[in-house]
Parts: structure tokens; sequence; C-alpha cells
């Protein structure tokens, strides 16, 4: 259930997922390699849960590509309306639901994200335009956003561990 407080987070990960990625891209700082809009899903489903998590990795790339153009329609768009969510709702429920280890579920979140994507481009090839083996696509955006990758696992577990603090029981339970 989402309470009052729950909502009102979700909403401000959201919109750090909308300006995050404005934010590097004003510094010339490319999307793919740096991940940004990821961070804020991430760590919505680690603080807030599950549920709250897949609300944030769906809404954001969403949003953004309505208010920003970015991610495109196509090709881009669908895979992250299948990776996002399920790393918001993998993390919220390994490390929330579950209390699994933060860097397990990070990097099971990763995973599982990817691999979404990796089943969405084998649905949807002919329309997204890619003509690239799943697997083949998967390795690529691992290897692509690895520096992005370096940094979710420097940053977000000590993020995580200092919003613990701060934000009320309320929120986190």
């Amino acid at each position: 259930m989402l309470t009052t407080n729950k909502l009102v987070t979700t909403s401000l990960f959201i919109a750090c997922g909308l300006l995050l990625p404005m934010l590097f891209h004003s510094f010339g700082m490319a999307g793919k390699t740096f991940l940004p809009m990821h961070i804020p899903v991430f760590m919505g489903g680690l603080l807030l849960g599950w549920l709250p998590g897949l609300i944030i990795g769906a809404l954001t790339p969403l949003l953004s590509c309505l208010l920003t153009g970015m991610p495109p329609l196509l090709p881009s768009l669908p895979m992250m309306l299948t990776e996002l969510p399920l790393y918001g709702a993998v993390t919220g429920y390994l490390y929330h639901s579950k209390g699994r280890n933060i860097y397990l579920s990070l990097i099971t979140a990763m995973l599982v994200g990817r691999l979404g994507a990796g089943l969405t481009l084998m649905l949807f090839a002919d329309l997204l335009g890619i003509h690239l083996p799943p697997l083949v696509y998967v390795a690529t955006t691992i290897m692509t956003g690895m520096v992005g990758i370096v940094i979710q696992l420097s940053f977000i577990p000590l993020l995580v561990n200092r919003l613990k603090k701060i934000i009320t029981s309320e929120v986190i339970q």
C-alpha cells in the first residue's frame, strides 16, 4: 500500500529521474554511458519497496520521453519500459522486502532488467529496427554502461544508507 509519504517520496524519485539525465546531458555526459535515470529507480526500490520501485521505473522513462524526447520513442523507450520497472521491483523486493544484501539486490536487478530488455528486443525486433541477437544487445548495453554501473554500485549503497537515517521510518516501512 502506498502511504502519503511513500507517494510523495515516489514522486520525488520520479522528478530526480527526469532531472538527473538533463543535468548529465548539459555537461555532455552520455546517458547510455552514465545511466543517470537508473539511479533514482534503484534508490526508490531500495528505500520504498517493490511497488514504488516498479512505478518509478515505469513512469520515469515514459514521462522523460514525453517531456524531453529522451529516451527516443523508438527504439529505446520499449526496452527501458521493461528494464527500469524490473530494476525498481527487483531491488525493492530483494532488499526492502526480503532483507537481502544491497549489492546482491542491485546486481540481481541489473541482470534481470537487462535480460528483460533483451526479451523485449527478441519479441519486438522488427518494430524496434534492432536486429541484434538479444544476448549481444544485453552484453553491449552492459559494456556501454560500465561507467554508470560502477557509479551505481559505488554510490547508491552510500546514498541509501544515508537516506535511511533521514527519511522517517513510516516512509521506509
